[in-house]
């Protein structure tokens, strides 16, 4: 299973005197970490993450649902990439998350959003793919509309 979408963060069709302020590549990549080591902060995030950097880029993390938790590692690169890369737990295969900010022209920069299972899925989560699809897509407009209201507010 992959699924992939673009979400665009400056446009240059939109004039510069709009009400909503355009990011710069490190004000985009300061709130793209604050989803790695504060993602209890964002809409649907969890109650708290535990972190530690093993190496420059390399982030261990431990995030808490309520009883349900996860762990994951985060390879960064800055300005550039992060992927987010679950341990196994149960049955369910893993799913990569990888966040890579592009400028495909002047003026013009996406976040582009690609989700991998990590093994086979079972005929049972396939079923329930174009669910998960639209339940990520939804969760990545609410990140980017999270650091819109904060860049707007607060500057990031």
């Amino acid at each position: 299973m992959r699924f992939e979408h673009l979400i665009e963060i400056n446009s240059p069709r939109v004039s510069i005197g709009t009400v909503v302020p355009p990011f710069t590549r490190e004000q985009l990549w300061r709130g793209l970490m604050v989803r790695v080591q504060t993602p209890q902060r964002f809409p649907m995030g969890p109650e708290r993450c535990d972190w530690t950097e093993t190496e420059p880029g390399r982030i261990q993390r431990t995030v808490h649902f309520g009883q349900h938790v996860m762990h994951d590692e985060v390879v960064a690169e800055p300005g550039q990439r992060l992927v987010f890369t679950p341990q196994a737990h149960g049955d369910t295969a893993p799913i990569r998350l990888s966040i890579a900010i592009e400028e495909p022209q002047a003026g013009q920069m996406v976040l582009r959003f690609t989700y991998e299972a990590l093994a086979a899925q079972t005929a049972e989560e396939a079923y329930y793919n174009d669910y998960r699809h639209n339940a990520w897509l939804h969760n990545d407009r609410d990140m980017v509309r999270t650091l819109r209201q904060w860049l707007s507010d607060e500057g990031l």
